[in-house]
């Protein structure tokens, strides 16, 4: 998942930022909501984490901003303002989730996960295709039972084209999953990376999974023999 953090303060940002790499997610910060308003607008994340407190512009501004556009990002509300009308108005104005400081990163975790899953229409966190399931709780791929050897980054395209499996995701697009808005790398990346994915799962499954249709992009077919 690619995740944008918009959070005033610098040590819980950097905090976020640092704990949520380790989890294996992508990630764009940004200090106040004019800044991640400018983000969004540019980059398509999958979950926006957002505090409401922000000088410049404000989350629940940004967060209005943001559903004026057709944005339909996913918006989880992490604030320290814990009354329920509080809660009430953010998830009025199209949060999808709300978090009061403190809280526990394993749960932040958990919420991420689940708003990813409701953004792909995917309840259960194991998804099985012919021999093979990701499972995107544990974050591993198995092989008829065994677990296969995949780096992050291969785990991490193999779970974006199985939560949306049947259809094609462009090079392009599987590149700006896996790197942040400064990255220096290509998307040529990704070639290297399908093609060390196809050969690991290739014992599994005899087409190593994933398709390609050139020109276009790579996908999971819904199912596989």
């Amino acid at each position: 998942m690619k995740i944008l953090i918009v959070e005033d303060s610098s040590r819980l940002r950097r905090a976020l930022g640092e704990g949520l790499r380790r989890s294996g997610f992508t990630i764009d910060q940004a200090a106040d909501g004019r800044e991640g308003l400018a983000y969004a607008r540019s980059n398509d994340y999958d979950i926006l984490i957002l505090d409401i407190m922000m000088p410049s512009m404000d989350g629940l501004e940004m967060l209005r901003a943001l559903r004026r556009d057709g944005n339909k990002v996913q918006v989880l509300i992490l604030s320290a303002k814990d009354q329920v009308d509080d809660r009430v108005r953010g998830l009025d104005i199209g949060a999808d989730d709300y978090l009061v400081k403190p809280f526990a990163f394993e749960e932040l975790v958990a919420r991420l996960k689940a708003l990813a899953r409701r953004r792909h229409n995917s309840k259960d966190p194991r998804i099985v295709v012919g021999t093979i399931t990701v499972d995107m709780a544990r974050r591993r791929v198995l092989g008829k039972g065994d677990v296969i050897p995949l780096t992050p980054s291969e785990y991490r395209i193999v779970e974006q084209l199985a939560l949306q499996r049947g259809r094609v995701i462009s090079k392009e697009r599987l590149w700006e999953l896996l790197n942040d808005a400064n990255s220096e790398t290509t998307s040529n990346v990704i070639e290297v990376l399908v093609s060390s994915i196809r050969r690991k799962l290739r014992v599994y499954c005899k087409d190593g999974l994933i398709q390609t249709r050139r020109g276009f992009g790579y996908l999971i077919e819904t199912r596989q023999e």
